[in-house]
């Protein structure tokens, strides 16, 4: 039996509104999916680390600060560095669409913009871990 999805969602940063983030991890867990919160003002180091500590598939980091482009390469950098090659990098907040173009080059998944469905993001989260279980 294949286990459950795990998902990390995460706030990066002094970014202390985290709203969404929640409603978004109780989303995913109604949606069948373990979910580890790991709370407001943490750092791209601590992220990755529980991340690697938890064995997730997908890392979902909250933005609204205006720091995406510290942040998400900061991130990507450092699961390059542990080789989590095979966790996707998944994003939501405010995020202006030229600066989510330059994250989805260097590596992350998706950027959901506000108003993104909840049904949405457990949808692509499901196929790409899917595709990743099947090779």
């Amino acid at each position: 039996m294949n286990r459950p999805i795990r998902v990390l969602v995460a706030k990066i940063g002094l970014d202390g509104h985290d709203r969404g983030a929640k409603v978004i991890a109780t989303a995913l867990r109604d949606a069948g999916m373990e979910v580890i919160y790991t709370g407001l003002r943490q750092t791209p180091e601590m992220v990755v680390n529980a991340a690697l500590q938890e064995d997730v598939d997908v890392i979902g980091v909250s933005i609204l600060s205006g720091a995406h482009m510290t942040v998400f390469p900061k991130v990507i950098d450092l699961m390059q560095q542990k080789q989590m090659n095979d966790v996707l990098l998944i994003g939501g907040g405010i995020v202006p669409e030229d600066d989510a173009a330059k994250l989805l080059n260097l590596g992350v998944g998706k950027i959901f913009a506000p108003g993104s469905t909840t049904q949405s993001i457990a949808d692509y989260i499901k196929t790409d871990v899917a595709q990743k279980r099947s090779f």
